[in-house]
């Protein structure tokens, strides 16, 4: 007895022993191991984010360029104009100096959030952002919040109810609306909606976000009259795509063996369902969801310009009719950092939802 005690104390004193691992406190232990594993996961994708976002700006800057069409031409409204007058347009807005030089000055102004002036309206690039993200942060972000919460509910029901009625016709009309295009929605929505068909008279605007001359509350019905149709294209679209992957995680996660321990264990359908099921079946509509609210910023191109919305989208349809490069260059790298960014922020949370992801 004496000597296997003096053997595990031996143990516990030795290097790498039971003593060394689990350690007094201060010492690492299996906790500060996961931790320092998921802060080298983090800086991981931190460090790919801004990878990202530099393939990004290369892009932005060399892509646009592609376009055809003098710009300081367009600027001039098919207007004659001098050799001269268009080589000081040049010299003014530096396109005159060769691409590598554009290319890092670009890069150094950008760093210190100048995105250089636009060509059309002769304003920062920033102002403008800045003055149409409102806009669009209004009209995308409510129809966000719509088709996150019908979708998942839903999906939620229709995988749970797998093969029935329900299930088929909601699956058969997501399918539809996720293949139609946005724009050509709109269009139906404007004439069916807004000029009118047959006895159906037109209920809502063609466009636009106000009709200009409302205050006060009135201001605030007049904008949402304005936003039913823009909406409800976003909602259509939207909704079907988040449907469509939450019924596929659902119906992936019910025949998973704890969902048949817990119904063996006496609890109801739906307690199975909202507690263990939908939590683990989250997990790619969680990517789903912070990737479109990437796109909340980036707003919706083809649907605000077929609206008139003055937001981001009609901006950068704008700009690239003229083409408005600093505009289009840094429209371009805000909705692709906003969706970087968003997916960065999906995949640091999870490890926090799901701790096998990340090891």
């Amino acid at each position: 007895m004496a000597a296997e005690a003096e053997a595990a104390r031996t143990d516990r004193e030795a290097p790498g022993g039971p003593a060394e691992q689990a350690g007094p406190r201060g010492r690492r232990g299996p906790r500060t191991r996961d931790t320092r594993a998921y802060l080298q996961y983090a800086a991981g994708k931190l460090g790919g984010a801004l990878v990202s976002m530099f393939a990004v700006l290369v892009t932005s800057f060399f892509l646009f360029r592609l376009i055809p069409g003098d710009p300081v031409k367009q600027m001039t409204g098919g207007r004659r104009v001098s050799s001269e007058q268009l080589a000081a347009m040049r010299t003014e807005f530096g396109l005159d100096q060769p691409v590598w030089q554009q290319f890092t000055d670009y890069c150094g102004n950008v760093l210190t959030g100048d995105f250089g002036t636009s060509y059309q309206f002769r304003a920062p690039v920033l102002d403008k952002i800045t003055e149409a993200l409102p806009a669009t942060l209004w009209l995308t972000g409510t129809a966000y919040v719509l088709y996150t919460l019908i979708g998942i509910w839903l999906g939620t029901r229709t995988a749970w109810r797998n093969g029935r009625l329900g299930d088929r016709f909601h699956t058969g009309l997501a399918l539809t609306l996720y293949s139609v295009p946005s724009f050509w929605l709109g269009l139906l929505l404007i004439i069916t909606f807004s000029v009118g068909m047959g006895p159906l008279p037109g209920l809502f605007p063609t466009g636009g976000m106000e009709s200009g001359d409302e205050s006060g509350f009135a201001y605030v019905v007049d904008v949402a009259h304005h936003m039913v149709l823009p909406v409800l294209t976003l909602v259509a679209v939207g909704y079907a795509q988040t449907l469509l992957v939450m019924r596929s995680s659902l119906l992936d996660e019910m025949g998973s063996d704890y969902l048949t321990t817990a119904r063996a264990k006496g609890l109801r359908d739906d307690l199975v369902r909202r507690r263990h099921a939908v939590p683990n079946a989250l997990l790619p509509t969680v990517t789903l969801m912070f990737v479109n609210l990437g796109t909340v910023v980036a707003g919706a191109i083809l649907v605000e310009t077929v609206f008139s919305w003055p937001g981001l989208g009609g901006l950068f349809y704008q700009a690239l009719s003229v083409p408005d490069l600093p505009l289009v260059q840094g429209l371009f790298f805000v909705f692709a950092t906003a969706v970087i960014l968003m997916n960065t922020v999906a995949d640091v949370i999870y490890p926090l939802l799901d701790p096998r992801v990340g090891r």
